[in-house]
C-alpha cells in the first residue's frame, strides 16, 4: 500500500506547485493521473482512499487556501485574485469562499479572523511507514550551537499531558473534538504574523508551525527525568492582539535566554535519522563550564523544535546564568 502513498504522494505535490505558479491546465485529474500511468478512476478511487476525499475537492480546498492569504496579505484585486485560482467570476469565487470559510473576501480582508484552511497533505512518510533512511547517505555538517536572547512573544498553542512523541501527539489529539491536527494546523496556517512564517502555504512547517516542550510540574517525565508538556502551536508578537481559537491557549513569554543545537538543510527521506541522532548528542553531551550558564528547567520555560528539512532542524532550549 505505501507504494501507492508514494504516487498520491507525487500528485499532492504537483498540485501545489501548479496552484502556486497558477497552471491550471496541469492539474487536471487527467493529466494528472497519466503522469502516473494509470485511469482517472484507478487513481481517484486511491485518492480518496488515502487522503480521505475527493480528488476535486481537495483541488478546490487548496486553491481557497493559496487564495485566502493573498486576500489576506496582498493589495489585488478580489477579482485578479479569483481569476489567477480558477474562478470564473468574482460572484463565483465570493460563493466559494464564503461557503467554506463563512465569511465573505472582502469582509476577511477588513478582519481576518482565524479560519481553518486546507493545508497540505503528506501521505507518504518513510519514518511513518516505519522504514527509516534510504541509503547509507551522511550529513558531514556539524550541530551548531550558540546562545541567543530571544524578545518577549506570544505562545499560541494546544498540549497534550499524555503524549511521547510528535506521532504520538497527534494520535491522541485526534480524539479530542477540534483538536485533531487538520483543524489546529489549518487554523494556525491561516493566522497573520507568526514569528517564524516563512510565507508559505505549501506546508505545515512552512507556515511558522512548531512543537514545543513546556516544563510544567503536571507533566509527562522526558528522557531526562523532568516533567513536561509536549505543545503544538505559534509564536506571535507581544503585541499581537487577534483572536483566539476557543479550542487554543495563549501565553506571554518573557525575553529570555536560550541555547540553540542547529542542524542545516538536509534530504528528509536519506538523514533524518541520523541528523536527529547528531541533535540529540549534541544536547546530552554539551559542556556549560566556562560559560556561565545552565539549563533552565523552572516550570513554565519553553523548549522550541523546529523541524524544517529544507533549511534547517533545531532545538532551542532554555539556559539561566549561574550564581
Amino acid at each position: 500500500m505505501y507504494e501507492w502513498h508514494k504516487q498520491i504522494q507525487i500528485i499532492v505535490d504537483e498540485i501545489d506547485e501548479c496552484i502556486k505558479h497558477h497552471n491550471g491546465e496541469a492539474i487536471t485529474l487527467r493529466f494528472l493521473s497519466r503522469k502516473l500511468g494509470y485511469s482517472e478512476f484507478h487513481t481517484t478511487r486511491k485518492f480518496k482512499e488515502i487522503s480521505g476525499m475527493q480528488f476535486r475537492e481537495y483541488l478546490r480546498l487548496r486553491k481557497l487556501a493559496f487564495a485566502l492569504k493573498e486576500v489576506r496579505d496582498s493589495e489585488k484585486s478580489i477579482l485578479d485574485i479569483a481569476f489567477d485560482y480558477g474562478f470564473s467570476s468574482h460572484e463565483a469565487f465570493t460563493r466559494a469562499f464564503k461557503a467554506t470559510y463563512g465569511v465573505a473576501p472582502g469582509d476577511y480582508r477588513k478582519h481576518s479572523m482565524p479560519v481553518i484552511l486546507r493545508t497540505k497533505i503528506n501521505p507518504f512518510d518513510r519514518y511513518f511507514f516505519g522504514l527509516g533512511e534510504i541509503g547509507m547517505v551522511k550529513s558531514a555538517d556539524e550541530v551548531k550551537v550558540y546562545f541567543v536572547t530571544i524578545p518577549a512573544h506570544k505562545f499560541l498553542h494546544i498540549k497534550n499531558y499524555e503524549s511521547n512523541g510528535y506521532w504520538d501527539f497527534w494520535q491522541k489529539q485526534s480524539h479530542i473534538p477540534g483538536q485533531d491536527c487538520e483543524t489546529i494546523c489549518g487554523l494556525l496556517d491561516s493566522i497573520k504574523g507568526k514569528l517564524d512564517d516563512d510565507g508559505g502555504s505549501e506546508s505545515n512547517s512552512g507556515s511558522g508551525q512548531i512543537m514545543a516542550y513546556i516544563h510544567d510540574p503536571d507533566g509527562r517525565l522526558c528522557d531526562w527525568g523532568i516533567p513536561r508538556t509536549e505543545c503544538y502551536g505559534v509564536r506571535l508578537p507581544f503585541d499581537y492582539e487577534g483572536e483566539v481559537p476557543p479550542q487554543m491557549l495563549m501565553i506571554d513569554v518573557p525575553e529570555a535566554e536560550y541555547l540553540v543545537f542547529e542542524h542545516g538543510p538536509f534530504d528528509y527521506e536519506q538523514q533524518n535519522r541520523s541528523v536527529e541522532e547528531k541533535i540529540e548528542k549534541a544536547m546530552a553531551t554539551f559542556e556549560f563550564a566556562g560559560t556561565g550558564y545552565c539549563f533552565d528547567a523552572s516550570p513554565g520555560r519553553i523548549i522550541y523544535m523546529y523541524h524544517d528539512p529544507e533549511r534547517f532542524f533545531k532545538y532551542i532550549r532554555p539556559v539561566r546564568k549561574l550564581p
